[in-house]
């Protein structure tokens, strides 16, 4: 049984902090009025948290864009979710934690007008980025089934992150991304192996020129490409993903073939992982949800 979900990436430049929060708004109903079947939208990498740079002052500038979770900011974001009646992903934000930290925190809202995840990037782009990383991975459900994982920008260039949100039972990672340089190339190719090593879908949505590359992209659980943006030009990428090609892949693997997450048995001796001082256990190799293939 099909597993509907359309999605919408807004491949758009940053806009300044200081802007008024209506214009967005309105930005958002514009694209709802285009596309009206979107059930979830979803925008770049600190895409309201712009910071201009001719200014100069520009970490200044990033601590004033600064709010907690519980501000004015995500009020509004919370009530235009619910006004549409949409799964909002504003893109990520910055969150001022309760002992000064600053956060680059990726945010979820649910079409009810709730905060449902809110997840602050591990891997912050060091020594580049004036943030704290945050310290733990981050999936939420939506309703009528499928689960959602966050993965920040520089995230994807660490497989852990991928890995731990399909364990987890991520059937979709977001990707909001600001990348500037000329690595978003490179950064092609992750998304794409997140998406194979993982079985997962995986939505990319960078910033538009001038300020970023643009390139947004959607792949599929087996890493081909389904839609993507030929440069950074700001464009709107909509797609239908059926959710349910997760369980398929999972099931009878990638092109037929792989099973990854049923690679072991729970017999098997564990592998240690000097890296990670950890280990993989055969007992708890498989995702949250999934189920080994009867031709295991």
């Amino acid at each position: 049984m099909a597993r509907p979900l359309p999605i919408t990436l807004a491949q758009v430049p940053p806009r300044l902090f200081t802007a008024p929060f209506a214009d967005f708004a309105a930005q958002a109903r514009d694209l709802l009025d285009r596309y009206r079947a979107t059930r979830v939208l979803v925008y770049p990498e600190l895409h309201l948290c712009g910071v201009d740079t001719s200014r100069g002052h520009v970490r200044q500038q990033v601590r004033d864009a600064a709010e907690p979770l519980d501000g004015p900011r995500s009020a509004e974001l919370a009530e235009l979710a619910r006004e549409l009646g949409i799964w909002l992903l504003p893109g990520s934000v910055v969150e001022r934690g309760t002992n000064g930290e600053l956060f680059n925190t990726a945010l979820a809202f649910s079409p009810e007008g709730r905060l449902a995840a809110s997840y602050r990037k591990v891997f912050p782009w060091r020594p580049y980025e004036p943030y704290d990383p945050g310290e733990r991975f981050v999936v939420f459900d939506l309703d009528g089934g499928g689960r959602v994982g966050f993965a920040i920008c520089y995230d994807i260039w660490f497989p852990e992150v991928a890995r731990h949100l399909a364990w987890m039972g991520a059937e979709l990672i977001v990707n909001p991304v600001m990348t500037t340089t000329k690595d978003r190339a490179q950064e092609l190719v992750l998304v794409r192996a997140a998406a194979i090593a993982n079985q997962v879908f995986v939505a990319s949505v960078n910033t538009a020129g001038p300020t970023g590359t643009g390139h947004s992209l959607v792949v599929d659980p087996e890493g081909a490409v389904r839609a993507e943006a030929p440069g950074d030009a700001p464009a709107v990428l909509t797609d239908l993903l059926d959710l349910d090609e997760v369980t398929r892949v999972r099931t009878h693997g990638t092109a037929g073939v792989n099973r990854m997450w049923d690679q072991f048995n729970d017999a098997d001796s564990p592998i240690e992982l000097p890296l990670y001082e950890g280990r993989i256990d055969p007992r708890r190799w498989r995702p949250a949800g999934h189920h080994p293939s009867a031709t295991n």
